[in-house]
């Protein structure tokens, strides 16, 4: 059985993130023939075409990043409705200079906790259309819109109700079964 890499993004830059827990929820609850690394985004200066013909390290660090990972997934909060700013600025650098589009064809998935009952859903939807133009294989379903509510999660990633796990457990298979499928068919580099 194949073992796949997968860079994780989380979205938010805050130290207390919940998106950085589920994160270590979702990596605990994974099918063992996943292995992750987190792609930093905090880092990166704010994009610019006037760096395309010379890449700074940090975003030449975040190419390489991606171009080692056979999948990546999205862990992120809602800001204003949409994704956070640093998750785009990481993505706009991932995906240029023209061309040389790290997203192109990799599998992904995205997922997010909030304390809303909406949950991420709307920060997903503006995700995904970002993703779309970058022609990322998005995972489509399962939709994975947490509630967070104190104690739902320990901090090194424990998820303390039993159908909460349970979900977010299928939503990984899934998501393993997700990059089988587009690796058979598209292989990566």
């Amino acid at each position: 059985m194949p073992t796949y890499d997968v860079g994780y993004f989380v979205g938010s830059l805050s130290s207390t993130s919940i998106n950085r827990t589920l994160s270590r929820a979702l990596i605990r609850l994974a099918p063992k023939d996943l292995t992750f690394t987190e792609i930093p985004i905090g880092n990166l200066p704010l994009y610019s075409p006037d760096f395309d013909a010379d890449y700074p390290a940090e975003p030449q660090a975040l190419k390489d990043a991606i171009a080692r990972s056979q999948a990546v997934l999205f862990v992120t909060p809602e800001y204003n409705r949409s994704i956070p700013g640093a998750l785009k600025n990481a993505i706009d650098w991932a995906s240029r200079p023209w061309g040389q589009n790290s997203f192109d064809h990799i599998p992904a998935a995205v997922i997010g906790a909030s304390p809303g009952q909406i949950g991420t859903a709307l920060a997903q939807q503006s995700l995904r259309g970002v993703l779309s133009f970058c022609n990322a294989r998005q995972m489509t379903a399962p939709e994975a819109y947490v509630t967070f509510r104190p104690g739902l999660f320990t901090d090194d990633g424990e998820v303390t109700d039993e159908s909460t796990a349970d979900f977010l457990s299928g939503f990984m298979q899934e998501f393993r079964d997700h990059i089988e499928r587009v690796l058979t068919v598209l292989p990566r580099p």
